[in-house]
């Protein structure tokens, strides 16, 4: 039986990475403390079943020490606009996930020579909110008497979403990572973020967060 040579600092770093604590992995890897103690090693069949429930690229266990992960983002929005040390991979997962639609959808974009949006990058930080509001308003198309129309939070979510859609922004809503269920993304942690481009500009909001703070999340994003 092969087993890992594997430094035991990586594996505490993968499973501290994930927020999860010897306790609530004992029952799939009863070794794990012997591991990360270096008293024991795991076989690769052992180490491949790790990375997937810490959800982290089982190569990242190979490497010397465990590497410096930055989110590739400048910025997100939080509860309160808290910063937050350490991403975890469920937010750097959906991150990297964007950027590949994007990138799809760009590369889509360039083939049927889709002009560039013209509101991208147009404000600053050194315009006046409300005149930048009113681009918004404009560029969006929103109409008051249709929002006044809308009877829940989830019909004017939904009119808010296509209003951008229409302007060329695309917007990505899901409340898990990937379709898995078992990966719910946590709103204490983000609430959603803006990958800009001038072709294919994306807001992604945290469907698990309220209606109301979902709203105001796209308007946020929008605005970067």
């Amino acid at each position: 039986m092969t087993r890992a040579a594997i430094q035991p600092e990586l594996l505490t770093w993968a499973r501290e990475r994930a927020g999860k604590s010897l306790e609530d992995l004992d029952h799939r890897f009863a070794k794990l403390a012997l591991w990360e103690a270096g008293e024991a090693q795991p076989t690769i069949k052992q180490v491949q079943a790790f990375a997937d429930a810490v959800h982290v690229p089982v190569g990242y266990l190979f490497l010397p020490v465990p590497p410096e992960e930055r989110l590739p983002i400048p910025d997100f929005r939080t509860v309160d606009g808290r910063s937050i040390n350490r991403p975890s991979p469920n937010l750097l997962d959906m991150v990297y996930a964007c950027q590949e639609r994007q990138g799809w959808f760009k590369d889509y974009a360039r083939a049927i020579r889709l002009p560039e949006l013209p509101f991208v990058g147009s404000a600053s930080l050194n315009d006046r909110p409300a005149v930048v509001a009113a681009q918004m308003a404009e560029v969006l198309g929103f109409d008051l008497e249709a929002r006044a129309a809308c009877r829940t939070w989830e019909e004017a979510l939904r009119l808010f979403i296509g209003h951008a859609d229409s302007a060329g922004v695309l917007v990505m809503v899901s409340g898990v990572v990937l379709s898995n269920n078992s990966r719910k993304l946590d709103p204490e942690e983000f609430r959603g973020f803006a990958l800009s481009d001038r072709q294919a500009p994306l807001v992604f909001i945290n469907g698990t967060d309220s209606k109301s703070a979902q709203m105001f999340t796209l308007a946020h994003e929008l605005a970067h």
